[in-house]
This record gives C-alpha cells, sequence and structure tokens, in this order.
C-alpha cells in the first residue's frame, strides 16, 4: 500500500514535466505579426492547437546546420502545430515592409529565458510560396542577429535592423530565438510583401 502511495505521489509530481516539458522560456512574434500570433488573434481561422499558445513552436536549436526538418520549420517540427507549415496556396496575410529599410522586431515572451541570440532570415528571390519552407528556399545567413550572451530578456523584446535589400514581392521571414541553456530555440514563421 505505501509503495502504490509513493509512486502515485512521483506520478503527481512527474505529471507536469511530462506534460509541458521542461524549458519555461515562451514566446512569439508580434511585429510582423507571426502566423501563430495570427492564429491567436483570429485573424486567420483553422488553425488547430497554435490558437491557444503561440508561443510553444519550440524545436532543437543549431538551425540551420540542426533545427526542425525542412517542411516543419513554421511549427517547430510539432506535430500537433502542423497547420503552420501549410502554405495555404499563398494565402497567409502579408505585411507590408520596404526592402533595406529599418525595421522594428518585436516579441512577446510568455516567460523569459537564457539566450544566445535572436536570428533573423528570409526567403530567397524567387522561392515557391506554395510550397513547404525549407532551408533551400532560404537565405541560411541571417540578415539580422542580435547576440543576447545567456542574459534573460524581458517580457517583450524588440530589436532594430536594416531589412535585407533587393527583395521584392511575397517572401517569409524566419525568426528564430536561441536559447542558450538548453538544446532548443523557438521557431516564428511571418508572411510579408516587399
Amino acid at each position: 500500500m505505501v509503495k502504490k502511495l509513493v509512486l502515485a505521489v512521483v506520478a503527481a509530481l512527474a505529471l507536469p514535466f511530462l506534460v509541458t516539458g521542461v524549458a519555461w522560456g515562451h514566446g512569439y512574434t508580434t511585429t510582423p505579426p507571426s502566423r501563430a500570433y495570427k492564429c491567436k488573434t483570429g485573424a486567420v481561422t483553422n488553425c488547430g492547437a497554435i490558437q491557444y499558445e503561440p508561443q510553444s513552436t519550440e524545436g532543437p536549436k543549431n538551425f540551420p546546420g540542426g533545427g526542425p526538418a525542412d517542411g516543419k520549420l513554421c511549427s517547430a517540427g510539432v506535430a500537433r502545430f502542423a497547420e503552420l507549415d501549410d502554405q495555404r496556396g499563398g494565402t497567409w496575410p502579408t505585411t507590408k515592409l520596404t526592402s533595406g529599410a529599418t525595421y522594428t522586431f518585436n516579441w512577446t515572451l510568455t516567460a523569459a529565458h537564457a539566450t544566445t541570440s535572436f536570428r533573423y532570415f528570409v526567403t530567397k528571390n524567387g522561392w515557391n510560396p506554395s510550397a513547404p519552407l525549407s532551408r533551400a528556399q532560404l537565405d541560411t545567413t541571417p540578415f539580422l542577429t542580435v547576440p543576447f550572451n545567456g542574459q534573460r530578456p524581458g517580457t517583450t523584446v524588440s530589436h532594430s535592423g536594416k531589412l535585407p535589400s533587393g527583395k521584392s514581392g511575397r517572401h517569409m521571414i524566419l525568426a528564430v530565438w536561441d536559447i542558450a541553456d538548453t538544446a532548443n530555440a523557438f521557431y516564428q514563421c511571418s508572411d510579408v510583401t516587399f
């Protein structure tokens, strides 16, 4: 009887870690609005579970050498957020940006985490907005990197930087929040028009 009680207590204490994982940092981009954020606000419908937890697109770090598999970058490889990887025939609403201009990126963090950096990637000219996002479609050198050197950001984070030059038409920006003290990063995809 005592053994069963001990097992029950251990299981009850372990359950939150099994369900939610051990990473406490979560966040999403609001400017430009990411797909996850658009689902949260209802600007886009038929999004599945991501509308309730836009901050949870967490996957392996070390992008582009590591990280989520091609075709699963927007969901961070999390199956329950697969709607984010669906290009919907190129119909996700876009945010208008000016190529080469200075722009301020904003994140909302529901829980801060020791951070290596925030990095921003953009699709190549001529990419296929109807095909699942892959490394081959991205410029794999970030156009903006904001180092954090292991510091914890606040609940809102803003950084300004120059948007890539020579871009026109529909593109996607992949924002990556690299966590310093776990093996994970957070991935956010924003549909934009230059």
